[in-house]
């Protein structure tokens, strides 16, 4: 019977890397760390209650953090320093420390890092590296690289920094090759199939129910297809909606239906009031798809942008996926997910090659 490999998931979110990897059907979650309430909720809800809801800090000092196999996770972005700045001149990077003592403390044959694709310039990568060589993390050997999540069976082109390090005892694990051409990536057609188009105008809240995993009372939790809600759009928004074409966007509107912004900016990006294709991957899903005027997040037939319900299956979640916290909440907790196939291709991988060094 094949192995079944442990996960402590770091910075979980709503769980997007375990979810992935309980699809690969080869982990069990058995720990995990989220300062987010609602998101650590919705992780409880999925997933069991062996999740750390508060910083990672104070989880790292309890002394109850177990030992796995394999560690995942990314640390916020937010505090990347320049290239050539020192770790010690940003506060806001103390994420990362405290990510590299957890790997120090549960000891893990691999761990999987995940960030956005610009982290492998950062000095954050440069010092990760560097530690590598030195006394923190010399154990570990890192491989890495920016790979597309549409090249592993996501809906959607969204780039992603991946890090794999494997403990010296074992061979190093690369980053994994995808086998899909272009033409077999998943269509935003394809992800979204069996999702009805057309959305009641007046379907705009959540049920009213709530849940309290922590002490603290908190809406859901909501299956995936109750998220199948719309906003209340103005008459210019609609009427702007309306004649944006298939594939078209902002450049697209007659001027008496421009921004002043828009009036002065006739180059630029062309994802803002952009509507998705049908027969292409999506862009991006991002923590703001709710809002046409943030990118191209216009259904592809519909005068409206997409439902959290649509977003969440284009990052891969199922149906039945349990969600808590407001509607703004939850949006926050889809957009910033790692894409749930994306995520089980790279568990598929890194299982295939720990059987292969058994």
């Amino acid at each position: 019977m094949p192995k079944i490999f442990s996960v402590v998931d770091l910075f979980a979110g709503c769980g997007g890397l375990t979810e992935g990897l309980r699809q690969a059907e080869r982990f069990r979650s058995v720990g995990a760390v989220e300062i987010d309430a609602a998101a650590a909720a919705t992780y409880a809800e999925n997933f069991g209650k062996h999740i750390h809801q508060g910083g990672i800090a104070e989880w790292l000092d309890s002394g109850l953090v177990p030992t796995a196999d394999v560690v995942v996770g990314g640390p916020p972005c937010q505090g990347f320093s320049n290239l050539g700045k020192r770790l010690d001149d940003d506060p806001r990077n103390e994420l990362w420390r405290e990510y590299w003592r957890a790997l120090n403390l549960i000891k893990p044959q691999v761990f999987v890092l995940e960030n956005v694709d610009r982290f492998l310039d950062s000095g954050q990568f440069q010092q990760l590296e560097a530690l590598t060589q030195d006394e923190e993390l010399r154990d570990y050997e890192l491989r890495a690289d920016v790979i597309t999540a549409a090249a592993f069976g996501s809906s959607q082109i969204r780039r992603r920094a991946i890090i794999i390090g494997t403990h010296r005892d074992l061979k190093p694990i690369d980053i994994p090759i995808s086998s899909l051409n272009r033409e077999e990536w998943k269509t935003v057609r394809t992800a979204l199939a069996g999702v009805p188009t057309r959305v009641p105008a007046h379907r705009q809240a959540l049920p009213q129910r709530s849940v309290s995993p922590f002490g603290q009372a908190l809406p859901g939790a909501f299956e995936s297809t109750e998220l199948h809600i719309t906003r209340n759009y103005q008459d210019l928004s609609l009427e702007r909606f309306a004649f944006i074409p298939a594939g078209g966007n902002r450049f697209n509107l007659p001027d008496r239906l421009k921004a002043p912004c828009w009036l002065k900016h006739t180059t630029g990006s062309g994802d803002v009031m952009g509507r998705l294709r049908w027969d292409r991957p999506s862009v991006t899903i991002r923590t703001e798809f709710f809002k046409p005027e943030k990118g191209r997040y216009l259904h592809p037939s519909e005068n409206r942008a997409l439902t959290h319900y649509e977003a969440a299956k284009l990052q891969g979640f199922r149906d039945d996926f349990m969600w808590c916290g407001t509607k703004l909440q939850i949006a926050r907790q889809i957009g910033n997910a790692v894409p749930v196939e994306l995520a089980k291709a790279i568990g598929k991988h890194i299982a295939k090659s720990l059987d292969e060094q058994a």
